[in-house]
């Protein structure tokens, strides 16, 4: 990991609670400080907009949704066809859906949301 993704992975961790929340229109789901500045940082408003679409979509099965990003070794990316993987669950080490990425741009190598009560927002956030 680079020195900027360091220094990214670092300013995510002075974010808890929200003194304000963001709205994604379209699907009327919400998210945090810290996930704003994540999203601007590391330009990946997708990345807002398919973990929200996705973790509210699961809502039924779970309440409280994990998110975590991981980008796959070179060895897993070969085995597996892909660059990165989401991995949405309840919590609980229960698995409810997997969502593979050809090609990612998000500049770091793992990261964990959390969605809970219709909002995104970083672990130190909840």
């Amino acid at each position: 990991m680079n020195n900027k993704n360091i220094t990214l992975q670092e300013s995510l961790q002075q974010f808890h609670g929200s003194e304000q929340f963001y709205q994604l229109a379209l699907i009327q789901t919400r998210f945090t400080d810290g996930v704003h500045y994540l999203a601007e940082k590391a330009a990946c408003f997708w990345l807002v907009t398919d973990a929200s679409v996705i973790a509210k979509s699961l809502t039924d099965i779970s309440y409280f949704i994990t998110i975590d990003f991981k980008r796959l070794s070179k060895a897993e990316q070969e085995e597996q066809g892909c660059e990165a993987i989401i991995t949405y669950g309840d919590g609980n080490d229960t698995i409810l859906e997997t969502h593979r990425y050809n090609v990612t741009d998000f500049p770091l190598d793992t990261l964990r949301l959390f969605f809970v009560n219709n909002t995104l927002m970083l672990p130190s956030e909840y």
